[in-house]
């Protein structure tokens, strides 16, 4: 009998010898397996994009893995969430704007951010109030031209009428195709349809997203390209030129307010908190402003001497709201206009 209890405790110590071995592997494992998946539009995850330098950052603070999936422009992240819908892989969304939120809360693609926003230090001039998504930059649109080629024009009907060639983004993929619709229509109302026909006549494409577009301009194509009022900081900062420009208008400018979020089927819901809270920090907005090249959504972060050179828009533009009662009858009128 005692023989049998012996071998009973040597088989007891060794299992528990075993599983004090492997105890550290399961813990590696759990760490591992904390990976936050966000969807962001492809230029803010190029190497040259702030992508890549905020999760070396959040990774370094959270101890977890951020993983990004692209898609090529804002409207197309809220295109490819809708056909998901609880079956994306997405915790967090990272570049729809402020034009898209109530359509996005209408789908009932986000939830809640549960952050106290008193705590984010938002600039006040945003009077943020939405319990659903946080700003993370903003900015304005412009026409961009190359000073050293193009005569710059100081109004959108001088464009218009000009023999310029504008090469600008379609409104149902692109963020910024979408903030031209919104301008044209701040700016001519019920005439819209006429502007866009004189715009379809000045037009040398019409790309999907933002990077091409801005790539074919540099290349020579075009001599103005829908971008915004911070681009030229880029070239101040990364290529001391002064070359590229943003054309100031006396219509006024409309206005982007880049937004995150946390998605409704997320289980990350701290992780991703997390995250959010993270893309205010001073930190995290200092290396949005000079690698996304757009105007930090926090109140006091030092930035470049270049950001104090560029143009100083009037914003002009609709609320949320307004915009998401009428974006697809303005996107029908701007298809039937440039189709003429």
């Amino acid at each position: 009998m005692d023989k049998v209890i012996l071998i009973m405790k040597q088989h007891f110590s060794y299992f528990l010898w075993r599983s004090f071995l492997l105890l550290p592997f399961f813990f590696v494992g759990s760490l591992s397996a904390a990976t936050l998946n966000v969807y962001t539009y492809s230029s803010f995850t190029s190497d040259w994009g702030p992508g890549p330098k905020l999760k070396k950052a959040f990774e370094e603070e959270c101890a977890c893995e951020l993983k990004y999936i692209s898609s090529d422009d804002g409207v197309s992240l809220l295109n490819r969430l809708r056909l998901e819908g609880k079956n994306t892989q997405a915790d967090v969304v990272v570049g729809l704007d402020d034009a898209l939120m109530t359509e996005t809360r209408s789908l009932g693609l986000v939830q809640p951010h549960g952050l106290a926003l008193a705590d984010l230090k938002l600039k006040p001039e945003l009077n943020w109030q939405a319990a659903d998504f946080v700003p993370f930059d903003l900015g304005y649109f412009a026409f961009v031209y190359d000073a050293q080629k193009t005569q710059p024009v100081s109004s959108m009907a001088e464009l218009l009428t000009s023999d310029a060639r504008i090469i600008y983004q379609d409104p149902r993929t692109s963020t910024p195709g979408q903030g031209l619709l919104i301008w044209m229509q701040a700016i001519y109302g019920e005439q819209a349809d006429q502007a866009w026909q004189k715009m379809r006549q000045r037009t040398v494409t019409v790309t999907k997203g933002w990077s091409e577009a801005y790539n074919l301009f540099l290349q020579g194509e075009a001599d103005y390209v829908l971008s915004y009022s911070s681009s030229p900081a880029y070239h101040l900062i990364a290529e001391q030129s002064d070359r590229y420009t943003a054309a100031l208008f006396s219509e006024g400018h409309a206005r982007q307010v880049e937004v995150a979020a946390l998605v409704q089927s997320s289980k990350q819901l701290e992780l991703g908190q997390k995250f959010l809270t993270f893309l205010l920090s001073e930190k995290a907005q200092q290396i949005i402003a000079v690698n996304n090249w757009m105007l930090p959504a926090r109140e006091g972060v030092e930035l470049p001497e270049a950001f104090s050179q560029l143009i100083q828009p009037e914003a002009i533009g609709f609320t949320p709201e307004a915009i998401h009662q009428q974006r697809q009858a303005w996107i029908r009128a701007w298809r039937t206009a440039v189709s003429r």
